[in-house]
């Protein structure tokens, strides 16, 4: 290490106008110091240093080896992602026809059993105004009934005798029983 100081030392001391000169003190001089550490590294160093270079190299292939496996990998995932997507779109369409043709079935019974409940709405109304007018009719009838035979048996009875009177009432209580028995 003084060689090394002694050479810097004397650097200092050049003359400024003088001559131009090598230091020739061999071991004075890094240079040869330097060509040795160099030498002896290499020698030493490079079976080291081809270690570490192709540990190195085979971390490199292996991570490479390992993401080509890994990217084949997702790429088979990909492609059966895009086969089940594409399966799925097509059962999607399937059902969006199916199910655009089944709701216009389910509209059109709907439709249609809407007239066939209006229709038998409207049958059972007619039925119902007919068994009315029949209803009325049948009382007015009896009504109409019931009012000439007051007023006959008030003619009767003030035309009539006892004797007359009662077999005229027999008369007309079989021909009311016949009627009943004809009406029921």
């Amino acid at each position: 290490m003084k060689n090394v100081t002694d050479s810097f030392v004397s650097l200092g001391h050049w003359p400024s106008a003088g001559s131009f000169g090598f230091n020739t003190d061999i071991l004075a001089t890094n240079l040869i110091n330097l060509s040795v550490v160099l030498g002896v590294l290499i020698f030493f160093g490079k079976g080291v240093l081809s270690d570490l270079l192709d540990n190195r190299k085979n971390r490199i292939l292996n991570t490479i080896k390992n993401s080509e496996e890994l990217r084949e990998g997702a790429i088979e995932q990909l492609e059966k992602a895009r086969a089940r997507l594409r399966k799925v779109e097509i059962e999607a369409d399937e059902f969006r026809v199916n199910g655009y043709s089944e709701i216009e079935r389910e509209k059109l019974n709907l439709i249609d059993s809407t007239y066939k409940t209006l229709e038998q709405l409207e049958n059972y109304k007619n039925e119902t105004i007919n068994f009315e007018q029949q209803k009325a009719s049948n009382q007015v009838r009896q009504r109409v009934f019931q009012q000439a035979l007051q007023g006959a048996l008030g003619t009767l009875n003030s035309c009539l005798s006892n004797e007359l009177h009662l077999r005229t009432i027999s008369a007309n209580i079989g021909i009311l029983a016949a009627m009943k028995q004809i009406t029921d």
